[in-house]
């Protein structure tokens, strides 16, 4: 087996966040052999795409306590998590200066090697998600789900204050990383001196890229849609991680014999293959600004951590597909009530 301090992945990490984390990151997740290559001048889509995933891992770790203390346990246990998929929320509107929607990171996911495998009305949230695959290790490499509001389903003082929140997003992409992403798409490699400029580029997409919301537009969002609300205050960092689990029930369990908000309910797919459940998010202090324009804080809901257990749909390869009553009801987690 390739020696992990000589690999292209570990360079890679260790180069844009240091030893320290590097360290962490491989000693929480596993990571499959296909992407320990020995040591290379040219950085894989797939390399880039799991340094990317272990980054956003490690952000919903450092974000939700209670993730933490289950990476935590594994850690002391020598247990490594499979990393199974990170979700995000767009809005399909007006973005200022950032792309609509999925778009924004349809630009990222496309040259990383994601395609997207499934799309899954949630009409009672006024959204639509979009679960992208990557094309080389569909299984091993962590997917995405990215969903996206509908601002035109609701209400029009509703869609005044959405405008008003997200108006004016940035991009946060500069000019040289699109350069890099069309080099990547074209390539489906890159030199690593650029891998490692672009990396730190896209970790920062998953951010939110819109000021502070006024207090005002917030209570407009939160009675019509806790999903905007959410969107206004944490934008489009990873609203969970999803550790894939051999039994989501006895996992379940164990965690509320520990005393952990996980959610009573574990959700079952139509198929029956694809169960989940998940942590009730953490709630976190945000800035909001008032009628007079000062700054004031409150509580809101912040990020959660999910566990889900796949059954193989045919002998050795497991039923990687989302459904829309699930994904629903856990999209719940981020609600106060």
């Amino acid at each position: 087996m390739q020696n992990l301090h000589e690999t292209t992945l570990w360079a890679l990490l260790d180069r844009v966040v240091g030893t320290a984390r590097t360290t962490r990151l491989f000693g929480a997740l596993v990571v499959h052999a296909t992407l320990l290559n020995a040591r290379s001048e040219r950085v894989s889509r797939a390399e880039l795409a799991q340094a990317l995933n272990m980054l956003l891992f490690e952000d919903v770790t450092r974000r939700v306590p209670m993730a933490a203390a289950y990476v935590g346990d594994a850690v002391r246990k020598t247990q490594k998590l499979v990393f199974d998929h990170g979700a995000l929320r767009t809005v399909a509107g007006d973005n200022g200066a950032l792309p609509r929607g999925e778009e924004a990171f349809r630009r990222l996911l496309e040259p990383l090697g994601f395609l997207c495998h499934g799309i899954y009305p949630l009409d009672r949230l006024g959204m639509t998600g979009r679960a992208y695959t990557h094309q080389d290790l569909p299984e091993h490499i962590a997917q995405f789900f990215v969903s996206e509001l509908h601002p035109e389903r609701f209400s029009p003082t509703f869609q005044e204050a959405v405008a008003r929140v997200v108006g004016n997003s940035r991009d946060p992409l500069p000019l040289p990383a699109k350069a890099m992403l069309a080099d990547l798409a074209h390539q489906g490699s890159l030199f690593f001196e650029d891998a490692t400029q672009l990396l730190p580029n896209l970790v920062c997409c998953f951010d939110r890229q819109h000021q502070e919301p006024r207090w005002r537009d917030y209570e407009v969002l939160l009675a019509e849609s806790k999903e905007m609300a959410w969107i206004a205050t944490e934008g489009n960092a990873f609203n969970h991680a999803t550790d894939r689990v051999q039994d989501v029930v006895e996992v379940a369990d164990q965690q509320r014999k520990l005393g952990r908000p996980v959610k009573p309910e574990v959700e079952v797919s139509k198929s029956g293959r694809v169960r989940q459940t998940a942590f009730r998010a953490t709630m976190v202090e945000r800035l909001f600004v008032g009628d007079d324009g000062s700054l004031i804080t409150a509580m809101v809901p912040g990020s959660f951590h999910e566990f889900i257990t796949r059954s193989e749909e045919a002998p050795g390869r497991l039923d990687l597909r989302f459904d829309s009553g699930n994904a629903t009801a856990i999209f719940k987690m981020t609600s106060k009530s």
